[in-house]
């Protein structure tokens, strides 16, 4: 799918960063790139779905190599304007399915992007990409909400979550196939805009059986960046599935 059919043109990453400002703030980043630096040790990171360099810049100025694949030149362009901008290779492609040349001692998905693959085919196509790429005893890391299908009372579809003066956004679900949807509506100059964007919402579960056809194990399960223990209340999950070493060697460790 080339950037024009997909649901990052430049229109959006144009705005992408402003949008999005509460991920970027250090309290948000500066945990995750902790705890993906430690993993990566001395090794280089692969992200899938780099963007516009939330998480692989940084992680490039702690010394750790890092390579991102993303379908949208319009995102990647924004990430080269920026200061280190040079320092991240990247491919633009698919990432469920693009190869890069190396081998990586971590693999990361953040901020929902396993969501943006809106099959179970193109998800188990990407946990299998992911380990393909890994050295053995490296680490996939794997950011993404869990579906809050309980604020669905019988009969609803569509959970808001932004209501401002100015937009208006809800996510829809789909119980039978897993579909959900994410709905903006903005007014700009008066005038409403709205933009849709698709995803397949999956659950910690199915994640995991996912990383066994993959070859992969669960190695850690928390619900954030900061490593607090994953609960029945918790809202999303940092996973972590380790590719299994050679001969016994240690796996990845987290600092």
């Amino acid at each position: 799918m080339s950037d024009e059919d997909g649901y990052f043109p430049e229109s959006v990453a144009a705005a992408y960063d402003e949008s999005a400002a509460d991920m970027f703030r250090p309290e948000v980043v500066d945990p995750a790139v902790d705890l993906l630096a430690g993993l990566a040790g001395d090794g280089p990171a692969l992200e899938l779905g780099v963007g516009t360099g939330r998480i692989a810049l940084p992680l490039a100025s702690r010394g750790v190599p890092v390579h991102g694949i993303d379908v949208s030149r319009a995102m990647v362009a924004r990430l080269r304007a920026k200061p280190g901008g040079d320092s991240v290779g990247v491919t633009v492609g698919d990432f469920a399915t693009t190869r890069v040349p190396g081998a990586f001692s971590v693999v990361y998905l953040v901020f929902n992007t396993i969501n943006n693959l809106t099959t179970q085919d193109a998800q188990v196509d990407c946990f299998r990409n992911a380990a393909a790429h890994l050295r053995p005893g490296g680490c996939f890391v794997v950011e993404v909400g869990v579906p809050e299908l309980r604020r669905l009372p019988p009969g609803q579809s569509a959970v808001p979550f932004r209501v401002g003066p100015a937009q208006w956004a809800f996510d829809t679900y789909d119980t039978a196939t897993q579909a959900m949807s994410s709905h903006y509506v903005t007014i700009v100059d008066g005038r409403a805009e709205y933009r849709a964007i698709p995803f397949r919402y999956v659950w910690p579960a199915e994640l995991d059986l996912m990383a066994r056809l993959a070859g992969l194990r669960l190695r850690d399960r928390w619900e954030g960046w900061s490593r607090a223990p994953f609960t029945g209340e918790s809202v999303r999950h940092v996973s972590v599935w380790e590719k299994p070493a050679v001969r016994d060697r240690p796996g990845c460790t987290a600092p």
